[in-house]
């Protein structure tokens, strides 16, 4: 490729043809492409190197705890998560509804991977999304309600299609969280959708919040257009703990436990 090429192609910003078109000038000639079947590959190249940039943006700006899959989760460990309800889950028919979901349930049972795991699937399908536990949440209001910043953040948790709020019930929020939680929820209702997790029964989240009609309200409007999903059993955490101990087992011990089995 000339350098006067080379040029425009960046000026043009089109780095994925750029990466692509020696191969693509070896490809037309080899099989005796017409003009209109080199340039349709070599756009096609661009279009799927801007796609990926946009879905690593996307996953970037999603602020995932971690990155997280429905293929690496092990629905065999658990029976009552139901697969198929996941999976239909997973093909965002929810969020085009402007439906919600609240997954309950025991520490460790895949609430948060099962919510991370949509919220990757949503960005797949082109949907934004972000991610926050409650304790974030309240933090992101408190830094910027102190510096006057309250509509700001606000803003940033109505613009994504897609809002998952994790880890509700790990232990009880400072003051007014009620009153954050209520916003987001009642500007996000039947208008964008939002994922909770929790691992508290729901008549407990008055107590959490500190502020039991805060909490009725959001349950009220949360509830009204929510897919509750329950999950029991067993903690996936501990399910490769090494009986009598309280760590799970590590390096050259985890080998020679593999192997004893």
């Amino acid at each position: 490729m000339n350098e006067s090429l080379q040029t425009a192609l960046r000026k043009l910003r089109l780095s994925g043809l750029a990466q692509s078109l020696e191969v693509r000038l070896q490809e037309a000639g080899g099989h005796n492409l017409n003009h209109t079947e080199f340039l349709e590959l070599i756009l096609q190249d661009e279009l799927a190197v801007r796609a990926e940039r946009q879905m690593n943006r996307r996953i970037k700006l999603a602020a995932f705890r971690e990155p997280r899959t429905l293929e690496d989760f092990d629905f065999a460990f658990n029976p009552s998560v139901k697969k198929k309800q996941v999976f239909d889950l997973a093909t965002c028919r929810f969020i085009r509804e402007a439906r919600d979901v609240l997954f309950l349930g025991p520490p460790g049972t895949g609430k948060s991977h099962i919510a991370q795991a949509l919220g990757y699937h949503a960005i797949k399908c082109g949907m934004t999304a972000l991610y926050r536990s409650i304790f974030d949440v309240v933090r992101d209001f408190l830094h910027d309600e102190a510096f006057a910043g309250h509509d700001k953040v606000l803003a940033k948790y109505l613009k994504p299609d897609l809002v998952i709020i994790d880890d509700m019930g790990m232990k009880q929020l400072p003051k007014r969280s009620g009153e954050y939680l209520f916003d987001i929820i009642m500007r996000r209702h039947e208008i964008r959708s939002t994922i909770m997790t929790s691992n508290r029964p729901l008549e407990d989240w008055g107590k959490l919040i500190g502020d039991v009609p805060a909490a009725t309200a959001i349950l009220d409007r949360f509830l009204s257009a929510a897919d509750v999903v329950t999950i029991t059993g067993k903690s996936y955490r501990l399910k490769n703990r090494t009986p009598g101990t309280d760590e799970p087992p590590s390096g050259k011990n985890a080998k020679v436990e593999k192997k004893s089995k």
